[in-house]
């Protein structure tokens, strides 16, 4: 029974991570219809600024919460301005081209970012601090450490409120309802005054900041990160997107925790090798079965 309460709240924080992450895309693909692959890069991009940050401000006298909530800014803007330039250069100017150039675009720009971290850093693993479980008033959540650390803890509340904030932000904001425009009919959208470039902008950002978040997070679950690991977190968490349905928001939610899970059950009953292998046989199946997700709306086409 420990095992499979283990193997739960492990899933959720896994979940949690790939959904901070997937949002970025699906969010893009609501509004432009065209995959971020650089999206898993600005997710390492995150990682390393926040350990490089974290160094930096600890040795400066800097702790507690307020060394996270700072890391968490310089690692969001940081990030931010990456996707900013990810658009600027590998979409915007390919808006009308046809639909494979931009994708390329994007997958070239991933490799450069991937191979540019790995230069400037290294091809190993670098340790990275566990932040949230230096925090002295976590103590209290000692006598469950057997179940879940209270870093998993902090990481499943933390992107239950970052999710609260998005759908806020998406729901009651003038920025979310200009995004809803646009998602739902461009053309329509523009003729009514929105800005379609700064929506645009304003949802790679979006999407980055998340990312960043994503990053730091999972560095102080696994306490190690590198150059690779924004490839395979990307491919998961797109996984995710299109398993819940790409272009919806609860949909990518929805799925990432589906593959959190999966994942870690997998690993858990039957072995660590499979885990990677689960999320690929989810997305063929998913794709064979209901090509537009479990929460996605079926594209209907005019004949």
């Amino acid at each position: 029974m420990n095992l499979f309460v283990e193997l739960c709240f492990s899933g959720l924080t896994k979940g949690s991570i790939y959904a901070l992450i997937a949002l970025g895309y699906t969010m893009v693909y609501g509004i432009i219809a065209l995959i971020n692959f650089a999206h898993g890069e600005i997710y390492m991009i995150g990682a390393f600024t926040a350990l490089i940050f974290s160094l930096i401000l600890s040795s400066w006298g800097f702790s507690g919460l307020g060394l996270i909530f700072s890391v968490m800014v310089i690692a969001g803007l940081y990030a931010a301005m990456y996707g900013y330039t990810t658009e600027k250069i590998a979409y915007k100017p390919l808006r009308s081209s046809p639909r494979l150039s931009p994708l390329i675009s994007a997958i070239g720009l991933s490799i450069f970012l991937q191979n540019y971290v790995l230069l400037a850093q290294t091809s190993n693993d670098i340790l990275f601090p566990d932040l949230i479980g230096q925090l002295d008033f976590l103590g209290f959540l000692e006598p469950i450490a057997h179940l879940a650390t209270p870093t998993q803890i902090c990481i499943v509340i933390t992107c239950a409120v970052t999710m609260a904030v998005l759908s806020f932000i998406i729901k009651k904001t003038k920025m979310g309802l200009a995004m809803r425009a646009v998602a739902q009919n461009p053309d329509m959208a523009r003729l009514s005054g929105v800005n379609i470039d700064r929506v645009i902008s304003g949802t790679f950002i979006l999407g980055s900041v998340l990312a960043a978040l994503g990053g730091l997070l999972i560095g102080c679950s696994m306490q190690q990160i590198n150059s690779n690991i924004g490839f395979l977190a990307g491919l998961k968490a797109f996984t995710a997107a299109v398993l819940g349905g790409i272009g919806s928001i609860p949909g990518a939610v929805l799925g990432a925790l589906i593959l959190g899970f999966a994942e870690n059950f997998t690993a858990g009953y039957l072995a660590s090798d499979y885990e990677d292998v689960v999320a690929f046989i989810l997305l063929t199946a998913i794709l064979i079965i209901r090509p537009e997700g479990i929460l996605g709306q079926p594209i209907s086409r005019k004949v």
